[in-house]
Parts: C-alpha cells; structure tokens; sequence
C-alpha cells in the first residue's frame, strides 16, 4: 500500500454519526483524523433555568441506551448541590437500577456489534440458525438483553428514561416480591455470560496502548456510582474534583470536544475499571471469572470487550445478592430543600465515567451545568489508537476493504457511546 486517500463516513454502528479520515504517502501514515459529527446537541444551553426537580427526566434524553446512566448523574449533582442525602433504600434501589443497565448495554454491545466480527458476519442478522453455535448466540443475546431490561424496568417503570426515579428517591417503589422474579432470571444467563467470556478471549485481537493511563472510579463494591478516581500511574483523585483535573481539547475537524486527563491521554470505561479494582469484584464473579481475570490488567484495547463480559457477570452476582437480603418499605422521597449551591456527580456510565458539575440557585433553578461523556473522553484515545494500528500494519493491508474493517473494529472496541444503527461504516474512497 504506497498512497491512498480513505474517507469512512457516516458511521452508523455506534449512536450518532462518526467518521475517520486517513492519509498515506509512500507507505508511511501521514494523517488521521477520528473525528465525532453529531455530538453538539446544546444540552448544558438547554439545562438553563430548569428546575432541579425536572432536570434528571431532561438530560436522561441526551442518550437512548445508556439514559439511565444520565439519569443517576443528574441526581447525584442536583442532591449535591442542595445537601440532600438519599435513603439507604435509594441508594440500593439505585444500584440495582445501574446493574440491569450494565447488564443490557454491554449485552448489546459485544452481542450485536461484537460478535458479528469475530464470526465474519456483517451483522448479527447474518448468523446462521442451522449453525448450532451461532443459533445459541442468538437465542443469548435476546434472554441476556431481556433480563437487563427486566431488572430496570421493575426498578425504575422502564428500562430507558426510567420514570420513577427522582431527586431524593423515587416516585413509585417496586414490590418485593416483583424484584425477587429478576433472581431466576439472572441466575439463568451466568452460564451464557461464561460462555460469551470463552468466545471473547479466545477470538478478540490484540493493539496495546502502553503509553496512555486508564481512569475510572473505584469503591469496595464496585458499585459504578461511587468511590474515588483511580489512575493507572498510581495517582488518586476525589470524585468531587475530577473536573479540575480534566483538560478540554477543542477538535477542529470533529464536533465533540477531545478531553486529557492531567494532561495524559487515557481511557475511561470497563477496561480500565477491571485493570484498576478487579479484586473489588463480587467474590462469585471472581471466582467464575478467575482465568480471564488473569489477564488483567492490560493494555489490550480490544479486551474492553472482555472487560465488559466480566462486569455483566459481576452485575448478575452482585444483584442477586442484592436482592435475596432485600426488603422494600414504603417510603416518599426526601423533600429537597431549595437554596444556592454547586453539585458535583460522577459515575461510571457503561462505557466509562460520567461528569456533571451543576450550579443551582436559591430558586432551585439551574443556572449552569457541564457535562462530560465518555466517548468525549476516549475521543483523543480511539484517534491515537486507529493511527498506532496503521503505522504497525498499513504495508501489510493491501485491500481497502480490508483497512476499513480494521479501522471499524478498533472503534467498536471503545464502544463509543452512538450504538444504534445496523451498519457502522459507509464508506467513500477517495
């Protein structure tokens, strides 16, 4: 491969539009350019003089698959910057509601879009029924998707924009006996899950990214919604002041705003989770998991898709438990008070962590917001990690489809947060 001109337009496969620009001359990579086209939706303008009671139902939208991850951000800032404390009942309720999302969206991303990679399929529509193996995946990514969709809804009314939570608790609480139908069901896919682990570490490739730091919030449960800020150089930093440390890259060519980290390139999401707290794992999953769990940490991009894998085991493990020892008591959520204030809320989405600063003010309006994605965050990453791949094999490619379809898997790895589509990529030659 000497020059070539290759425009991947439209990507599709992930939620919103993307595309990716590269550049060869004489066989050596000139340019690359990943670039995000349709990020900019003005939410932060948006949020402006909102009440803090509406404001979680408002930015839950900005996300189709994971909006409960929003939803349980915007609480955690609004009950911040008021000085409201929830209920123990709450926070659990909370978690369980965070457990079935974790359950379906990485059920979606490494069952839809993963799979069909590494079976040689474009699409999962591709596999064949007759093919006892790739009918039994089929058969798992519908019972997997559906019990994570289960456990939200009898959480929060809804598996997406789940309506009954709210600032200071939620609007209508789920039975007992109603949570207690969600144990059977989970109990039922851990063999599945186990079985997705197998196929993951046996046929996922391999581009390691020694020379960036992996980031994530860690506690003694790996709960996703609390604890600190771990970093893989050894450093800490108290979820409260993560923004300060988080440094805004404006990206000409794409509409997302790039991020560093203390001016580190890094990584948000499940790989960097499990390098940096594995043994905060339920004690079932880790012993399930534990020849996987070998593997880390790793600098392996493409073992994001393991990584997933595990934490959807950890949130079947980890809710069962949950829900074996709990009994729900009635309760009205806690009256939250209205005066000025700065909130801060930080948890980790599926795909990494989520940051939302709010300033509120003696009306209980917003008067300002930021918040920061994770597809924002690993933008500078999946550029970089795109360009590492072409510099190590662009003489050895020789098919422009071929180029494509690498570039398209290294993406998928990140899982970045724009996954609807059918396709991922149509693709212009120039």
């Amino acid at each position: 491969m000497h020059d070539l001109d290759l425009s991947l337009a439209d990507i599709s496969k992930i939620e919103g539009k993307a595309a990716c620009n590269v550049k060869v001359r004489n066989g050596n990579v000139q340019d690359v350019k990943f670039s995000i086209a349709e990020y900019k939706r003005f939410y932060t303008q948006a949020i402006r003089g909102k009440d803090i009671i509406a404001l979680p139902q408002l930015t839950a939208r900005i996300c189709g698959t994971c909006s409960n991850a929003h939803l349980l951000c915007a609480l955690k800032a609004v009950e911040n910057a008021i000085g409201l404390t929830p209920t123990e009942q709450t926070i659990t309720l909370r978690k369980l509601l965070n457990y079935g999302l974790i359950i379906r969206d990485h059920a979606l991303h490494l069952y839809v879009f993963v799979l069909p990679d590494l079976f040689g399929h474009d699409s999962i529509l591709d596999f064949d029924e007759k093919i006892p193996e790739e009918h039994k995946l089929l058969d798992d990514t519908f019972s997997v998707k559906s019990v994570g969709n289960n456990l939200s809804k009898r959480v929060g009314g809804r598996s997406v924009h789940a309506p009954f939570l709210t600032v200071g608790g939620f609007t209508k609480l789920p039975t007992t006996q109603d949570l207690q139908k969600s144990i059977p069901e989970l109990q039922a896919i851990r063999e599945k899950i186990l079985n997705l682990m197998e196929i993951l570490a046996q046929k996922d490739k391999k581009l390691n990214r020694d020379d960036i730091v992996f980031a994530g919030l860690s506690d003694d449960e790996y709960s996703f919604l609390y604890g600190d800020l771990k970093r893989s150089d050894g450093e800490t930093v108290p979820s409260e002041k993560y923004g300060e440390f988080l440094e805004h890259k404006a990206i000409p060519y794409s509409h997302a705003s790039g991020y560093k980290f203390a001016g580190n390139v890094y990584m948000v999401g499940a790989l960097a989770r499990l390098n940096l707290a594995k043994e905060k794992l339920h004690p079932a999953t880790q012993k399930s998991a534990s020849k996987y769990l070998n593997l880390f940490p790793s600098t392996n991009i493409f073992h994001n898709n393991l990584a997933q894998a595990i934490e959807i085991l950890h949130a079947i493990d980890s809710s069962i438990d949950i829900i074996k020892k709990f009994e729900v008591k009635e309760e009205k959520p806690v009256i939250a008070p209205r005066h000025e204030g700065t909130g801060i809320g930080v948890i980790e989405a599926p795909r990494g962590t989520l940051y939302y600063r709010l300033e509120v003010d003696n009306a209980g309006k917003i008067k300002s917001g930021q918040i920061v994605v994770p597809t924002g965050q690993n933008q500078i990453g999946i550029e970089g990690s795109i360009s590492k791949f072409l510099n190590d094999n662009i003489n050895n490619l020789e098919e422009k489809e071929k180029i494509s379809l690498e570039i398209e898997k290294i993406v998928r790895a990140y899982d970045p947060c724009m996954s609807c589509a059918s396709h991922f990529l149509k693709i212009k030659w120039m």
